[in-house]
Order: C-alpha cells, then sequence, then structure tokens
C-alpha cells in the first residue's frame, strides 16, 4: 500500500521510495528511507498534504509524492514520536 492511502491515525514501515530523479533524492533527503516508522497526523481539508510523524519530527508532503512510497501497515505505531500513542 502507499502513503497516500493510509489513514490518519494509521502508520507502518516504509519498504520502498519510488521516483525518479530529483524526487527520490529530496523524498531520502527528508528521512523517508526504508526500514522508518511513519504515521499519518493530519490531512489537510481538501486531502492534500499530508503530515507525518517520523524519526522524532513533523513533516508535511504532497499527496502526489506520498504515492511514491511503499509502505507496510502496521497495527502497533506506539512509540513513533508524535502519534499521541508514546505511552500507551
Amino acid at each position: 500500500m502507499t502513503l497516500d492511502h493510509i489513514k490518519v491515525g494509521d502508520g507502518g514501515m516504509i519498504v520502498s521510495v519510488g521516483g525518479e530523479g530529483a524526487l527520490r533524492r529530496r523524498l531520502l533527503d527528508m528521512g523517508l528511507t526504508p526500514k522508518t516508522m511513519v504515521y499519518v497526523k493530519k490531512v489537510a481539508p481538501m486531502g492534500d498534504p499530508l503530515e507525518l510523524s517520523l524519526r522524532g519530527y513533523m513533516l508535511s508532503i504532497r499527496k502526489e509524492d506520498a504515492a511514491n512510497i511503499e509502505i507496510e501497515v502496521k497495527d502497533d505505531v506506539t512509540g513513533i514520536a508524535g502519534t499521541g500513542r508514546e505511552s500507551e
């Protein structure tokens, strides 16, 4: 499943990052690398952009860019910084 299809409050582990050239490099530079846990914190009213929590910081990306990120959905997203579930 790609990151643009994940619902608010859900998350998982990045499996692969697609795209080509500068787009792929930019996604990787922002910390969206394979084996990174990511959580969808918010989605703007019109569905774009998405606010993600990963690696201890918040990141907003366009839905179009999120479609290039393959994710393995995890039921347990506790412990991901910014989820609000760290202490559960």
